[in-house]
C-alpha cells in the first residue's frame, strides 16, 4: 500500500512579497544555519499537516465550498516575533476574518483527515498567525543572536487575501497544490 501524502492549508502571500519572504528564509540559512523553513513557500498556516483519508478531489470540492462562504480580507504583516528558543517569524496582525476562515477549516477538515496526535485540538487552541522564517534547526545560540537583531527590525506588508492554498508534501518539500478562491462570484 502506498504511503499517504501529507497536506496542510495556508494563506500564501502574493508576489513580490512571497519571493522577498523566501529570500529572508535564505538569509536565515546563510547567516544562522537554519534551512528547514526553505522546505515550504512563505505562508501562514491555517490548518496543520494531516494525512488525507479521502479522495483529494472531495477535499478540494469542500474547501471550494467553504471559500465561497468567506469574503476576501486584508492580511497585515507587522515586524517579527519569536517562540523561544528556536522559532523566529514574521508577525501577523490577528483579524476576525482570518480567525473565521481558520475556524471553518477546523470544522471542515477533520472528516477528511486520518486521526492523528490531536492536531485539530492543538490548532484550535494555539492559532497564532505567523510566517516562519527559522525554526527547528535554529540552534539556541543562533536564535539568541538572530533574535537580538530581528526583535526590533521593522517589516510591514499587507495584501488582500483573495484565496487560500492547499499544499501537499512530495517527500522532500511542500508544494502549492490548489488555490481556493474566497468570496462570491461576480454574478452573485
Amino acid at each position: 500500500m502506498a504511503q499517504k501524502m501529507l497536506y496542510f492549508i495556508a494563506l500564501v502571500p502574493p508576489e513580490p512579497f512571497k519571493q522577498q519572504a523566501y529570500a529572508l528564509k535564505e538569509h536565515f540559512r546563510d547567516h544562522y544555519g537554519s534551512k528547514a523553513s526553505l522546505n515550504s513557500p512563505a505562508h501562514i498556516t491555517l490548518y496543520p499537516p494531516f494525512k488525507l483519508a479521502a479522495e483529494e478531489k472531495e477535499l478540494i470540492d469542500s474547501l471550494q465550498e467553504l471559500g465561497q462562504s468567506v469574503a476576501p480580507f486584508e492580511v497585515r504583516l507587522n515586524g517579527f516575533g519569536a517562540f523561544p528558543p528556536r522559532v523566529i517569524f514574521i508577525d501577523v496582525d490577528p483579524s476576525a476574518a482570518m480567525h473565521h476562515l481558520q475556524q471553518g477549516l477546523l470544522r471542515l477538515v477533520p472528516p477528511f483527515a486520518e486521526k492523528e496526535k490531536n492536531s485539530h485540538a492543538q490548532a484550535e487552541k494555539t492559532f497564532h498567525p505567523h510566517m516562519t522564517v527559522a525554526f527547528r534547526d535554529l540552534s539556541k545560540s543562533m536564535f539568541k543572536e538572530a533574535w537580538t537583531k530581528y526583535k526590533e527590525e521593522a517589516l510591514r506588508y499587507q495584501w488582500q487575501a483573495k484565496d487560500f492554498t492547499l499544499l501537499r508534501h512530495n517527500g522532500r518539500y511542500w508544494g502549492e497544490l490548489q488555490q481556493i478562491p474566497l468570496g462570491f462570484s461576480a454574478s452573485t
